[in-house]
């Protein structure tokens, strides 16, 4: 059982009301503890991959497996089995505000720790630890509704720390962030894979991808699976960057004169720049 993938998806197809594909005969497997990053342009289907791990959307065709158990609807219908799943797994979606609905930061963050059942001064402890972690005391008894947008994503992040999940998995968390708050999202994504977290992060973000990942998934604007590897291997890949739309190029002549050159522009770490002449 050691060599079970913490999550796998077999021929997995998944289409919207209207017929609209999202997900086209995708199979790939997260071994536990892996850090992942999710690569595609804007409508490629990775927040649908995420909400299929999560159990919040159903294959149309194929399979979706998590901790060796097919994921279906009937399988949440079982308590114990919903109860647990929710507890070793984490969302935080991409827009904070729909995941933020509590009248304080406080009872935000308690919210899923009292689901728990657990005792009281047990909630009281995760809330504060979730709270230190992110650095968000001082907002305990502030609205979320009333916060920035990093301060949003904070407490989605602590809401979701207060469970201790085995699994995080991340919707464009750099989207709508300050350079700092970017830095520091980083570092807690790192943070959590140093202690054995499976963190599993969409973005179309490359320049986060080497500092928060080991494996890379890169899916087209066919909704397909496009390509797997190590973040160097996706990242020193142009053609698949360009063909994804992960990067674009435009002709220009340098000082106007002169012949045209193509400039691939990488939002790379090094902000790459390649040239070939026409």
């Amino acid at each position: 059982m050691q060599n079970v993938p913490l999550f796998e998806l077999t021929d997995v197809c998944f289409a919207y009301e209207g017929g609209l594909p999202a997900l086209e005969r995708v199979s790939l497997a997260i071994a536990a503890g892996q850090r992942v990053a999710v690569l595609g342009s804007n409508g490629s289907g990775k927040s649908t991959l995420l909400k299929l791990l999560d159990g919040l959307y159903f294959p149309t065709t194929g399979t979706v497996r998590a901790f060796g158990q097919a994921l279906t609807e009937p399988v949440f219908q079982d308590e114990a089995f919903n109860f647990d799943f929710r507890r070793r797994v984490g969302l935080v979606f991409q827009d904070t505000d729909v995941q933020l609905f509590s009248p304080s930061v406080w009872d935000e963050v308690a919210f899923a720790p009292l689901q728990l059942d657990l005792a009281q001064a047990e909630v009281k402890q995760r809330v504060d630890g979730a709270l230190a972690a992110l650095r968000i005391e001082k907002l305990r008894d502030r609205a979320p509704h009333r916060l920035s947008g990093g301060e949003k994503r904070r407490v989605a992040l602590a809401s979701v720390l207060s469970l201790a999940p085995e699994v995080w998995l991340l919707d464009e968390p750099t989207t709508g962030l300050d350079p700092r708050s970017q830095s520091w999202l980083i570092d807690f994504i790192i943070t959590q894979g140093q202690a054995g977290r499976t963190v599993v992060t969409a973005t179309h973000d490359l320049t986060i991808v080497e500092a928060i990942a080991d494996q890379v998934f890169v899916f087209d604007e066919q909704h397909h699976l496009a390509a797997q590897g190590r973040p160097e291997e996706i990242l020193s890949n142009r053609e698949l960057l360009l063909r994804c739309n992960l990067v674009h190029e435009h002709r220009h002549r340098h000082d106007g004169t002169g012949p045209e050159h193509t400039h691939v522009h990488q939002h790379l770490p090094l902000h790459a720049h390649d040239h070939e002449h026409l």
